[in-house]
């Protein structure tokens, strides 16, 4: 991200409208290497291959501030692989951690992470330091500090029913579970922010917080989010694509200014639900419309969104959730030329 991007970024998220209203797209493995043309495991394995993808976004696309910029990253086996889960790579798919704690017993057992040797993070934070030069020669900087969240994470060392059943079944385990992770993440998002000065951004994405009810949230996310975001950076920013009507609300205690949500609610509906105090970045559907979709039905869909909000100050114009795969240049195009246009 450039200072320029940096710049308006901040402007948005302290209420300032700007016209036309901003463009920026959450972008990692899922869309970034089969649009540039390679294999997903090259895109993993090589930081030359990784770096020009990257590159080939943020120049083809200037007008985008693509988030959170660099993301250097192996899907979703990157913080999980520290906990000793087995990753799995297919050539040209997504890869998957494989769950560590088969019982709840195993849970006391867990050993508690270095993020400094554990897993893949070294290799996260090298391939960055290995290219910061190049980023930085480009005018960009490493603004954030990335990281799945502790329920994230929960589900794939035990499996998303195991874990949701261990919250209703034997919370008081579930709760030793989340403070291991939450320790862990904290050191792993300290880690990247003392490697690189210029950060001034955390970036968390959590999709289990959707499948909970206000009670569950308020006990097994609530108070792990309010530790994770409690650190003196400029932007606060949460990824949850599931549902998201219990989870919103809670959202500026938290500290959260920019949330990034699904598209099954409203922008209008979620500025009431976190008081107008969040930034949205959002929310057009992103596989059936940005992925799918004619140019003729994302210019409708995009302007439609548009014309519907009743508040344009503190939105960027997204999808609802990260870029999908198979999202062509030609429908990022349009998309960009509809939301100037309007």
């Amino acid at each position: 991200m450039t200072d320029k991007q940096w710049e308006t970024l901040l402007k948005v998220i302290n209420g300032e409208t700007i016209d036309p209203i901003p463009v920026g797209f959450i972008i990692d493995s899922p869309w970034l290497p089969n649009w540039y043309g390679i294999k997903i495991i090259d895109y993993f394995s090589s930081e030359e291959l990784w770096l020009k993808a990257n590159l080939k976004a943020i120049n083809d696309f200037p007008e985008v501030i693509f988030l959170p910029g660099f993301w250097s990253e192996f899907g979703m086996c990157t913080e999980p692989s520290a906990f000793g889960a087995r990753t799995t790579f297919p050539p040209d798919e997504f890869p998957f951690a494989h769950k560590v704690i088969n019982s709840s017993d195993e849970i006391d057992d867990l050993v508690q992470p270095d993020p400094r040797n554990d897993g893949l993070l070294p290799f996260v934070l090298n391939r960055l330091k290995l290219v910061q030069p190049k980023i930085e020669s480009a005018g960009h900087k490493i603004r954030f500090a990335v990281a799945r969240g502790p329920l994230n994470i929960a589900s794939y060392l035990m499996g998303s029913t195991e874990f949701l059943t261990t919250m209703m079944m034997q919370p008081d385990k579930a709760e030793t579970l989340l403070k291991k992770i939450t320790t862990y993440l904290k050191d792993w998002l300290h880690l990247q922010m003392e490697t690189f000065p210029s950060i001034d951004g955390i970036f968390l994405l959590d999709d289990i917080i959707g499948f909970m009810g206000e009670a569950e949230f308020k006990t097994f996310g609530l108070p792990y989010f309010k530790e994770l975001f409690n650190e003196n950076v400029s932007v606060k920013f949460l990824h949850n694509d599931a549902p998201c009507r219990v989870s919103a609300p809670f959202l500026p205690e938290i500290g959260v200014n920019l949330f990034n949500m699904g598209f099954d609610v409203p922008l209008n509906e979620l500025k009431k639900l976190t008081q107008n105090k969040v930034t949205l970045l959002g929310n057009i559907p992103p596989r059936d419309v940005l992925a799918s979709g004619s140019i003729e039905q994302l210019t409708q869909a995009t302007s439609d969104l548009i014309n519907s909000l009743e508040d344009k100050s503190k939105i960027i114009m997204s999808c609802g959730g990260g870029m999908p795969p198979e999202v062509s240049t030609e429908n990022i195009t349009a998309f960009i030329k509809a939301v100037k246009n309007n």
